[in-house]
């Protein structure tokens, strides 16, 4: 791992899900990194969308005991925050110029030169699945896969881009208010689980309005600033080399335009599984019916769900890096038929 006092510095604290947190200084601005797991291993680097964190985004499914025998037993995962977005973060100083969107995927490209990586799989939500999409076509040589979960790839339409202004208004002058936390959760949630019989809300619902509240409004106006100028990626889309999966939630704002997004990649490279009653976040709000679909995907790098799961202090073996081995994916494994599917919302949860 690089290291250069002027223009790094890492701060190691305790987090919730285990790991170590990295303040890593680039020449963008400062980014926190969470890392889990032995940094032997292959890298999987994770992007939330707007106002997450690694927290509220992707908990859900590294709490799943399938996914942690598949992720956690194969990859060192690397949660990347937004600016200004990780727990206990400071505002930041109106002296510190925006950034674009092009500026925020050069920070994901210098965060992987700080801890010396060459190559990795990435997992985005939305905005950061936008993110991970451009970071990928700005350096194709350093990305081997991207798992995107409910993407964008198109400028914001007038009506987007309007309601994105409306939200800007209530962080500057109201800050993580009601109105704002609502507008989030129907962004992030389905209906099906925002509304409830019985009037009382979810746990899930419930983590995340309190997970808002720590937000600090004017980081999240920043990153929402630059996703609202965001420029078209469908030309470059034709271009990706990487091979891709794409999970959409059809009942999120931006189910449609995930599904324009698989049709603009490469058939040979891209699978859509859209998975039914789920929002934006399927991350949280149905984390297993991502399992199989990630274990087919990873299937085509070499990687297998550890079978009896087990901590890292009792199995001190490493997956072979898919550095040295580039074989394609099996049709059959991102044929339509297989990937290709509508799936059943699964609601069992692993309670956290």
């Amino acid at each position: 791992m690089g290291e250069s006092s002027d223009s790094l510095s890492i701060d190691i604290d305790l987090i919730p899900l285990g790991g170590k947190e990295f303040t890593v200084k680039t020449s963008k601005g400062s980014v926190s990194v969470l890392v889990c797991g032995d940094q032997e291993k292959p890298a999987l680097i994770t992007y939330p969308d707007v106002a997450l964190n690694y927290v509220s985004c992707f908990q859900g499914l590294l709490f799943c005991p399938e996914a942690a025998s598949l992720l956690l037993h194969n990859f060192c995962i690397y949660h990347i925050d937004a600016p200004g977005h990780e727990l206990g973060a400071d505002v930041i100083s109106s002296d510190e110029p925006l950034l674009c969107v092009d500026d925020i995927a050069d920070q994901v490209a210098e965060v992987l030169d700080f801890f010396g990586l060459k190559e990795v799989l990435c997992l985005g939500v939305t905005a950061g699945a936008y993110i991970l999409t451009l970071f990928a076509m700005k350096y194709k040589e350093r990305v081997l896969g991207l798992i995107l979960v409910t993407p964008i790839c198109r400028a914001p339409s007038w009506a987007e881009w309007l309601y994105n202004k409306v939200l800007m208004n209530l962080l500057y002058f109201y800050g993580m208010c009601s109105l704002l936390k609502e507008c989030l959760l129907q962004r992030y949630f389905s209906k099906e689980l925002r509304g409830s019989v019985q009037g009382a809300e979810s746990d899930i619902i419930l983590t995340c309005r309190r997970l808002l509240d720590e937000r600090q409004s004017l980081n999240v106006m920043r990153f929402l600033q630059a996703i609202n100028v965001r420029q078209d990626l469908t030309e470059g889309l034709k271009n990706l080399q990487c091979k891709t999966l794409i999970f959409a939630g059809e009942s999120s704002p931006f189910h449609d335009e995930s599904v324009y997004m698989s049709t603009k990649i490469d058939r040979k490279i891209c699978a859509l599984v859209e998975v039914q009653a789920c929002g934006s976040l399927v991350t949280e709000e149905h984390p297993n019916s991502m399992i199989f679909p990630l274990e087919c995907f990873l299937m085509g790098f070499g990687y297998q769900r550890q079978q009896y799961f087990a901590s890292s202090s009792s199995n001190g073996s490493n997956p072979a890096s898919p550095s040295g081995n580039h074989s394609c994916i099996a049709p059959e494994l991102l044929s339509p038929a297989s990937l290709g599917i509508k799936l059943k919302p699964i609601r069992t949860r692993v309670d956290v």
